[in-house]
């Protein structure tokens, strides 16, 4: 048995030296031109340039990204068929879809993360508020103040959740399925708060018609440095972000995962790479194989535990 195993890591190895050997089909369950799929492209035509073959984006949007997510889960573990990893369903829809055909820490072999986009508290300038204890003061005043996101359980609806519970107000959560209806409705006042992500909003905080009051992450972002962390403004461990990398199949090579852990990391490494981040307000960050893996464990908890004290459903 030691022999075979042994036989077994050394044809591995050398597997992995050739490796790709043709190009490298990438499942994107989300839509051509999201916010997902653009930071995909960016990270995957750096590595396609630096390993000389392709990565192809395979876009599979539906069910909140389950459908892809479930069919990259039973690809075959050879490298040549990975799956772009995302928070909502890779987290989120284990708490809210106790059905799903697969799971996200079973199935798959986490690689490396290769960016977030944090959550921004932002508000309609319809409104006389300018900073999060006004915000505060004004939900507390007016219980049940609507605030939008693209759908129930998007990294949008938590963001709001968990604000609800860190601060001690109640909002009522109002979803929409179109981004576009979303943000005329945000700029109108009519949802006048939202927990959005910059690509969803840049436009409107660039024409005056929102506002940003802080960042749900544990740094500023370079693309809007004047606006400060939730923590800055007394908000403490409010923290939420869509955060995207690259997972296998489970049973896929160790040095094939190793190799392509390298390769995210050099392409995140280029200064174009990390400047076109910025500019699209996500953040670079890379995280090994086990990092990741404990990383998604630890989201895991977080948001299940959070869904659970808040009620929420998928369908509400």
């Amino acid at each position: 048995m030691r022999f075979l195993a042994f036989l077994l890591a050394v044809f591995n190895v050398a597997w992995a030296q050739d490796y790709p050997a043709k190009p490298v089909t990438v499942i994107v369950p989300f839509s051509t031109g999201s916010a997902s799929d653009v930071i995909a492209r960016i990270v995957l035509d750096r590595m396609s340039t630096n390993v000389g073959q392709r990565f192809v984006i395979d876009n599979r949007p539906a069910a909140g990204g389950a459908l892809g997510t479930g069919m990259a889960a039973k690809a075959a573990p050879d490298g040549y068929t990975i799956l772009m990893g995302a928070s909502g369903p890779m987290v989120v829809a284990k708490a809210l879809q106790p059905q799903l055909p697969y799971d996200a820490e079973r199935d798959f072999q986490p690689i490396s993360m290769y960016g977030r986009l944090p959550n921004i508290i932002v508000v309609s300038t319809k409104l006389p508020i300018k900073t999060v204890d006004e915000l505060i003061a004004y939900v507390k005043e007016k219980p049940g103040v609507g605030y939008g996101s693209v759908g129930n359980g998007s990294s949008q609806h938590l963001a709001g959740a968990l604000f609800e519970q860190l601060v001690g107000v109640t909002m009522t959560h109002v979803p929409y399925r179109v981004t576009s209806q979303l943000q005329s409705d945000l700029v109108a006042g009519e949802v006048p708060v939202s927990f959005q992500l910059l690509p969803n909003v840049i436009a409107a905080l660039k024409a005056g018609q929102v506002r940003a009051l802080a960042v749900a992450n544990n740094t500023r972002l370079p693309a809007l440095p004047e606006v400060p962390t939730a923590a800055e403004v007394g908000v403490k461990g409010y923290e939420s972000s869509a955060w995207f990398g690259l997972v296998a199949p489970r049973g896929t090579p160790r040095p094939i995962v190793e190799k392509l852990h390298a390769e995210v990391v050099a392409a995140m490494a280029e200064p174009a790479v990390k400047s076109r981040f910025i500019e699209f307000g996500a953040e670079p960050l890379t995280m090994t194989p086990d990092e990741l893996g404990r990383f998604i464990s630890a989201e895991v908890v977080k948001w299940r535990g959070l869904i659970a004290k808040a009620g929420i459903k998928l369908e509400q």
